[in-house]
């Protein structure tokens, strides 16, 4: 009888995370090694859409998300001022079963994910990667940071922007910033606020907020990007806050409570999409490390998570572990993937070039639409 075949997974975020319980569940051997000694549960909040939600129901951990997050199903268009101008009903692209939008505290979700790959049996390695790879037709051969090594069937490099096993492997492509930063908070959730409410133009593009859970919201805005240097990270509240006191309503609130420079991040958005082969050999990229875009759109999470879904199917399909699996991976991905990363960054364009005259409800509608189906 042959050995189960293994897989070992470089990166513990979102898309490493769903894609070994998907394929433990499949019988199929995985490691996960992640460089972050705390396997990553830092962060702000996420914003998950419905296809987003459907995978992680796939999964097998949708209700404990549910539970831990704050699920809607309206967007609120509002002034600089706080006045509402528009509340749209949002496409549910998971299908009836699940909310239109997901907010929930990163943390919450990394622990969810995260206790998912201790049960499913995968064996973890903190405070590692991979420190070289050599392959042939059968395998491939993985020496690690730690000093130990192993053989897999199968490496995917989950490992996020800026992947070093991409480059390692010899794909050359790399993210390029779109031009805008952003500035993140967790903060008290003010009464009344029960959907994602977006403010375009004042002193920010865009202006924010997601409630994340009965107590909480992630608050954001979206600027110029500015160089590293001139933002020292003692200045990050202050800065913060000097850009919501642009906007009234719940930012009244919002603002008050920015008060830790810990707790503020600022990230500039960076767009990516690997043109090329997504593999070489049997090493194959998933998630950020192939895709990446603004999140103009929320979906940068929900392609990772699709990603693991179509992965885990292929392999866990009956064909063989050649060339043409993962070549057939990228070909199911890449229409989906593209629209998703060209509209997002298409957004942020229109914003940035003070465009009035947009198609916005039209190009987003369109795009969640396509969505909606399986992926």
């Amino acid at each position: 009888m042959s050995p189960a075949p293994t897989v070992l997974i470089v990166g513990g975020g979102i898309c490493g995370n769903a894609l070994a319980v998907l394929l433990r569940r499949a019988g199929i051997g995985v490691d996960l090694v992640e460089v972050s000694s705390d396997w990553n549960v830092q962060g702000s909040g996420i914003t998950l859409q419905g296809n987003a939600l459907r995978v992680l129901r796939e999964v097998g951990v949708w209700e404990e998300v549910g539970r831990a997050g704050f699920g809607f199903d309206t967007l609120g268009l509002i002034a600089p001022d706080g006045t509402v101008l528009h509340v749209a009903e949002d496409i549910r692209t998971g299908g009836p079963g699940l909310p239109a939008t997901l907010g929930i505290r990163r943390p919450d979700l990394q622990r969810v994910l995260t206790g998912a790959v201790r049960a499913a049996g995968v064996r973890v390695r903190l405070g590692c990667t991979v420190e070289s790879l050599e392959q042939d037709g059968g395998g491939v051969d993985v020496r690690l940071t730690d000093g130990t090594a192993g053989r897999y069937d199968l490496v995917v490099a989950a490992d996020g922007l800026g992947s070093p096993v991409r480059a390692m492997i010899g794909i050359e492509d790399r993210p390029e910033p779109t031009g805008m930063g952003i500035w993140r908070v967790t903060a008290p959730r003010p009464r009344g606020v029960e959907r994602t409410d977006l403010a375009y133009g004042g002193p920010a593009y865009i202006a924010g907020y997601c409630p994340t859970g009965e107590d909480s919201l992630y608050a954001y805005l979206v600027e110029p990007a500015r160089e590293r240097a001139e933002l020292p990270p003692s200045s990050y509240a202050a800065r913060m806050r000097e850009l919501a006191a642009g906007y009234g309503g719940a930012w009244e609130e919002i603002r008050s409570s920015i008060s830790e420079d810990s707790a503020v991040n600022y990230t500039w958005f960076h767009r990516l999409l690997v043109e090329g082969p997504w593999h070489r050999g049997r090493v194959v990229l998933a998630g950020d490390a192939a895709h990446a875009c603004p999140p103009t759109l929320a979906q940068g999470a929900a392609m990772s998570l699709e990603d693991a879904l179509v992965l885990a199917e292929l392999l866990a399909g009956g064909a063989d572990w050649d060339e043409e699996l993962p070549a057939a991976y990228r070909e199911r991905r890449m229409p989906r993937v593209r629209m998703v990363v060209e509209n997002s960054v298409r957004l942020g364009a229109w914003l940035m070039e003070g465009v009035r005259d947009a198609d916005v409800p039209g190009l987003i509608g369109r795009t969640m639409t396509v969505l909606g189906e399986r992926p």
